[in-house]
């Protein structure tokens, strides 16, 4: 007698080994208000060049900024988890939504090295969305190179005058809040740099230019900001003293660097599955291109490709919530995923034929969307030199 059949079916290679039923919640709750309240408005926002204002209160409303930041200060009181699984469907959804700065940047640095006073005054406004939030590094002659900056601020009394301009700015369209990476103390290089928080809102001196245009992230608020004789309080500074920012700012990238590589694998996910069903509808030579095996190999090599990656990111996000993401890490997590993405999703285009390169086809905006990957967050040959860094014996 023949033994029963098991059960074949197979596990979800990009299932995430930290998700919760708690968890699964959140992530049904961001999709549904993601499909009704933003989906919609993606080709106004691009050609507007930002989400709509109201959105980040709509947002905060839902409980999604500042998911990771403790009830205490308005935050949904998660950790990094929950920032993740917003990020991922921000990134299935292909709204751009600049959260993973607002949430999981800005707001880690104000609660990282804030005082008391500071985090009470600007975190609770963050999680309503009454504050957007922006951290400007770029300068226009210093993209990846942050020790070269050199936006100054002066000692002025009880003020810190600052002065220079940023590029490249995430937010800055939208910003109340924006935490300026400056020069104390030009002398000292490196530890001459010092964060300060500036409120944007009836701010003498400072200017906002028009969003930037770009070849993809359409949606995405992008600007320059500039400093003319901007004062900002002395107790604005981030930190116990001056000369910290560099310090801090090595701290908190390896998280920036991990939200890039989830939004990487949220990416590639849902183009996978796009082109799936495209390729299992598309006729060509009268039978489903699925049929060709040129296609499903292609598929193949895709869809490993993006499983390695996923699980190369989910041992991040286990090491992250440990506290032991070290920084080289970190930055092959971001180089790593987001040539692995651009890659899966030229791939996935062609198989779309010329469809793929109509912009109403999702495809084709996942694959200008995704180019800035390897160049936010630090380039990938900046990242490649911080890894090659880490190799033993080596002195760079």
């Amino acid at each position: 007698m023949n033994a029963p059949v098991a059960n074949l079916a197979l596990p979800d290679p990009f299932a995430r080994p930290w998700m919760t039923p708690e968890l699964d919640l959140l992530r049904d709750s961001t999709r549904r208000f993601l499909d009704a309240e933003g989906v919609p408005h993606i080709k106004r926002w691009e050609k507007q060049g930002h989400v709509d204002r109201d959105f980040w209160n709509k947002a905060g409303g839902m409980g999604l900024l500042c998911a990771s930041i403790p009830e205490a200060y308005g935050g949904l009181g998660g950790d990094f988890r929950h920032e993740s699984v917003i990020a991922e469907e921000l990134g299935r959804a292909e709204v751009m939504l600049g959260n993973s700065v607002h949430s999981g940047i800005v707001a880690h640095y104000l609660l990282a090295y804030g005082s008391e006073a500071q985090k009470q005054q600007w975190l609770p406004k963050m999680a309503s969305g009454e504050l957007v939030g922006a951290i400007a590094m770029s300068e226009p002659h210093a993209g990846s190179d942050l020790q070269a900056v050199r936006t100054r601020a002066v000692r002025d009394g009880n003020d810190y005058v600052i002065n220079g301009s940023k590029i490249f700015i995430t937010n800055g369209y939208l910003c109340d809040l924006v935490i300026v990476v400056c020069k104390t103390n030009p002398e000292a290089g490196a530890k001459g740099t010092s964060l300060i928080v500036v409120d944007t809102r009836n701010c003498a001196g400072f200017k906002r230019g028009e969003p930037l245009e770009k070849i993809g992230q359409k949606g995405q608020d992008t600007c320059e900001l500039f400093f003319d004789e901007v004062r900002a309080p002395v107790g604005n500074l981030l930190g116990e003293r001056e000369g910290l920012g560099f310090i801090q700012l090595m701290q908190q990238l390896p998280q920036e660097r991990l939200i890039i590589g989830i939004g990487a694998c949220a990416s590639m996910e849902r183009v996978l599955e796009q082109t799936t069903d495209y390729v299992r509808e598309r006729r060509v030579f009268g039978k489903a291109l699925i049929e060709m095996q040129n296609t499903r190999f292609l598929l193949a090599e895709c869809k490993t490709e993006a499983v390695v990656a996923r699980n190369f990111v989910d041992n991040c996000m286990e090491k992250l919530l440990k506290g032991q993401l070290d920084p080289a890490t970190a930055a092959m997590s971001k180089w790593w995923t987001t040539e692995v993405q651009c890659r899966v999703i030229d791939r996935c285009l062609q198989m779309f034929g010329g469809y793929g390169y109509m912009t109403e086809y999702p495809i084709a905006r996942a694959y200008a969307n995704a180019r800035v990957g390897k160049i936010y967050g630090g380039t990938n040959e900046v990242m490649k030199e911080l890894i090659a860094r880490s190799l033993k014996g080596t002195k760079i």
